[in-house]
């Protein structure tokens, strides 16, 4: 998602979820804001719409209930609206889509399967561009072609796949343990340290003006990489 950072409102009465939740997505980069009710998510909208990027929002709530919230939202601002609904209540999931929610998702969920659906809401809003650039490379997320000074140039798809962690992560350090993680869930297969080596040399020959002198994917002794 680049440098950027992306304002979530938690709309939830669970203290234990917001807890959870908010921490997991600090560590993915957004910056979350929270309140339990109908009331003061309202409030919050209507004095903080120009700091949300997107809504994460109950069907229960303390006072009152998630359509409520969504449909003054809707009628006021562009902001995208994920609906966390009870796992099987369709009722909700159908009534929270016909008053022009983005989205919905069933509790339990997959934290990861949450991110994606909040970064493919927050595309489709406009809200996230579809081009990355790093120095002379576009990454156009969308085709899923990578250009380097114009011209394509093609990468495997676990090259390709780093490539995007890095540029999700630009300005961060990332440790070997957190890129073997995230690769090890896109591939499905075993990915050992030696082969993420591998990789990253053969990505850096690929973007790097000289792999030798990276510009781009930096090593930082001691800690992993971190991309510019």
């Amino acid at each position: 998602m680049g440098n950027l950072l992306y304002s979530i409102l938690l709309v939830e009465d669970d203290k234990e979820i917001i807890k959870n939740l908010t921490e997991f997505l600090n560590n993915e980069g957004f910056v979350v804001n929270s309140v339990t009710g109908q009331k003061d998510a309202l409030l919050y909208v209507d004095e903080h719409m120009q700091d949300v990027d997107i809504v994460l929002l109950d069907v229960s709530l303390e006072d009152g209930n998630g359509f409520a919230v969504c449909t003054a939202i809707k009628q006021n601002t562009d902001i995208p609206v994920i609906f966390l609904t009870a796992s099987g209540d369709e009722y909700s999931v159908v009534m929270g889509l016909d008053m022009g929610a983005d989205d919905y998702i069933g509790k339990p969920f997959r934290p990861r399967e949450l991110v994606s659906r909040i970064k493919s809401v927050l595309r489709r809003s406009g809200r996230i561009s579809n081009f990355i650039e790093l120095a002379d490379v576009k990454i156009d997320t969308t085709g899923g072609k990578v250009t380097k000074s114009g011209e394509e140039i093609f990468l495997s798809a676990l090259e390709y796949r780093l490539l995007l962690i890095f540029a999700a992560n630009k300005g961060n350090v990332l440790s070997r343990n957190k890129l073997l993680e995230e690769i090890w869930d896109a591939s499905g297969e075993f990915v050992n340290d030696n082969t993420l080596t591998v990789y990253i040399k053969r990505l850096r020959e690929k973007i790097e003006n000289d792999p030798q002198r990276p510009e781009i994917i930096k090593t930082v002794r001691g800690m992993g990489y971190r991309c510019l």
